[in-house]
Formats: C-alpha cells, sequence, structure tokens
C-alpha cells in the first residue's frame, strides 16, 4: 500500500499540537509498518530528521501553504498531482485540509471545530475559510479521526456526519514528560518564576485560551491569600487578538510575578512542567488537550476548565473551574494551593488517568483508521 500523508506541519523546532500528532504517529506507523511505502509531502525544505525510515519518499512540491488562498491552491494542485503521480492508495491529513479535487480515498483528522464555536477568535479569511472548507472535508473524507469523544459528538452533529464514520484517536504524551527531583524544580524556579512555587499554563497566546481570565484570576487570587506566594507561569507563541492578554497585564498589580517565556524548547518545556505546583488550564474550547496529560505525567496536579473535551480527558484527576467565572478559577487555584492532601491525591489520580494517553496507542489506532479507507 502506498500512503500520502500531508507533512507541511513537520517544521524543525515548530512544531505545535497538530504538529506533534503528526510527527508522534507517523514516525510509529512509518516504521512499524516496513511492507507499505509512505509518501510525505511538505510544502518547503524539510528537515531529514524527520525521514523517519527507509520506507518514506520525502517530496516537496510549493507554494508554502501558509494562508487560505495557497492551502487551496496547494491542497486543490500541488497535493492532487502528488497523490497522481505516486499512485497513492490512500492519503492522511493530520491537519484535516484534504484535496477535494483528487479521488484517492482519504483519511481527515480533524482535531476540533473551535472555529465553528468561535469565528471570531480567527482572522476574518481564515475563518471564511475554515467555515466555508471543512463541513466539504468532512463530508468528502471517507473516514474522520479525532481526538476525543466531544470532538466526534460536535463534528457529527455541527457536520451533519454518520458518527460510524469518525474514530477516536485520543492524544499522548512524549516520554520527556516524567517528574523531576527537587533540587531540578528549584533551579528551574529560580529561573523562569523569581524562586517561587507557580501555576503555570502552556499553549499559544490566542483568545479561547482564556489567558486574560487566568491572569486576573491570579490577581485575585494573591490578593486575598497573601499567604500563599506564587508566580504564574506562561509558555505560549503569541498568535493573534492578543490585546485582551496585554488589557489584563496592564491592570494586574502583580505584574511581576507573572512570567511569559515564549516558545520553549520540548526538554525545557518538560522542566518547567514538571517545576510547576500546578497546571491551571482554563481554555474556553478545548478538542482534548494535551497538556492536562504532560502534567499527569510529571506528576503536577491538574486545574482546568469544566467545558468541552477537559473533563473527558482528566477525569477524576483534576480540579474544575467555569473558565467564564474568575471566582471558579480562583477558588479552584485556593484548593490545590491551601490542601496538599488534595494535591497529592491528584498526582496520584493522575497516575492512574494518564496510561489511557500514549502515543504508541494513538499511532496504533490512527493505523486502523487507515486501513479501513483503503
Amino acid at each position: 500500500m502506498i500512503v500520502a500523508v500531508n507533512t507541511r506541519l513537520l517544521i524543525r523546532n515548530k512544531l505545535d499540537g497538530i504538529g506533534w500528532f503528526c510527527f508522534e504517529t507517523m514516525s510509529r506507523i512509518a516504521k512499524n509498518h516496513p511492507e507499505h511505502s509512505f509518501v510525505f509531502i511538505f510544502d518547503r525544505p524539510y528537515d531529514p530528521a524527520f525521514v523517519f525510515s527507509e520506507n518514506i519518499i520525502p517530496v516537496v512540491v510549493g507554494p508554502q501553504a501558509r494562508h487560505p488562498f495557497l492551502f487551496i491552491l496547494w491542497f486543490e494542485w500541488s497535493v492532487s498531482r502528488v497523490l497522481k503521480q505516486y499512485k497513492a492508495d490512500v492519503f492522511v491529513s493530520p491537519d484535516g485540509f484534504l484535496s477535494l479535487s483528487s479521488k484517492v480515498p482519504s483519511l481527515a483528522v480533524i482535531h476540533d471545530i473551535n472555529f465553528f464555536h468561535r469565528p471570531k477568535d480567527v482572522p476574518w479569511l481564515v475563518r471564511k475559510y475554515y467555515n466555508y472548507f471543512f463541513p466539504r472535508f468532512a463530508r468528502k473524507a471517507k473516514g474522520i479521526a479525532t481526538v476525543s469523544s466531544y470532538s466526534k459528538k460536535d463534528i457529527s452533529h455541527a457536520y451533519d456526519i454518520n458518527p460510524d464514520k469518525i474514530d477516536i484517536v485520543y492524544n499522548g504524551a512524549n516520554l520527556i514528560y516524567k517528574p523531576i527531583g527537587e533540587d531540578e524544580k528549584e533551579k528551574v524556579k529560580q529561573l523562569y518564576a523569581g524562586g517561587k512555587k507557580y501555576f503555570v499554563f502552556v499553549g499559544t497566546l490566542h483568545p479561547r485560551k482564556n489567558i486574560a481570565r487566568l491572569i486576573t484570576a491570579f490577581d485575585s487570587f494573591k490578593r486575598d491569600n497573601p499567604q500563599h506566594d506564587f508566580a504564574l507561569v506562561i509558555v505560549g507563541n503569541k498568535m493573534f487578538l492578543t490585546s485582551d492578554i496585554e488589557r489584563a497585564l496592564l491592570q494586574s498589580t502583580n505584574q511581576n510575578d507573572i512570567y511569559f517565556t515564549g516558545r520553549l524548547e520540548p526538554s525545557e518545556l518538560a522542566r518547567v512542567m514538571a517545576a510547576a505546583y500546578a497546571l491551571t488550564f482554563v481554555p474556553l474550547f478545548e478538542g482534548f488537550g494535551i497538556p492536562i496529560v504532560e502534567a499527569m505525567y510529571c506528576d503536577v496536579p491538574v486545574i482546568c476548565s469544566n467545558v468541552t473535551s477537559m473533563p473527558e480527558v482528566a477525569g477524576d484527576a483534576a480540579v474544575y473551574a467555569d473558565p467564564y467565572n474568575i471566582t471558579s478559577i480562583v477558588d479552584a487555584m485556593y484548593a490545590v494551593a491551601e490542601s496538599k492532601a488534595l494535591h497529592d491525591d491528584l498526582i496520584t489520580k493522575g497516575r492512574k488517568q494518564r496510561i489511557r494517553y500514549t502515543w504508541d496507542r494513538t499511532a496504533l489506532h490512527l493505523w486502523e483508521s487507515i486501513q479501513k479507507i483503503r
């Protein structure tokens, strides 16, 4: 079988959530199935490290697909031509984008449809592209994979797709996410949090990540609980529409205890996660929420939102907050900071919950989805 894969998000030092999904699953699938050939389709020169095994044929075709007009050109012309040239039996797209002009059976990995529910969170043209094309991609696909039961139901309902067509392939966590010793924790605290215990947020700086409310909640927590001298560490790149974060920061009376690290290398991010007192992850919408699982693998308690997929992913191993209610977020922070028994109980429950989520399992289930559409 010749499996063509959209690998345009495999970019050295710039892997995001979907890029990591592609990396972790396709590296395993290609290595585990030497009897098949894999055509990796890049939109720019690729790093040789992404050619994971000898049965991978890397192909570079332009233009670089980073704009709605270029999305159309790349998928409808360039990708379609490669699929025909290499006589692909199936096409796998880890970011959900498909070539509507190709007749090759396709598997679209649609992680979530946050743009359907929160269209104003993305630029106008991107919003128009997503909400025009993704229903068509979902109908065009012979199979769909998604990362939670929540997303499966959401895609099925929003796009009127038979749920039998949609498989669930939960995300995993990289093996670099693991506990670290107390001495190492102290070094990380000194480097990133002024030596203080800290809450950590990990994710892109994007409106739906709800960082502005998190900052306001942290301010309230500090004001009402002076006995708990915490910092807040925010890890992630700016995306767009971050003016609400800037306003919240300007209004904060604890700016000196709020640290923005920007994007960190994976090994450093794992250290920052592992040294945290708790993860404070309160987005308004998530199809999965990988930082929840990464925190569990680091033995770090989880505070997360009680909406969309997050209760499904975290189970009983989290303290939940209403992401629209600042008081609710503050109460969750206080509960974990005040009670060592709760803090330790969340770690214990996280160890049980996390075993559901491994990249080996994700790759296995994705391969099963690929075989179904051939």
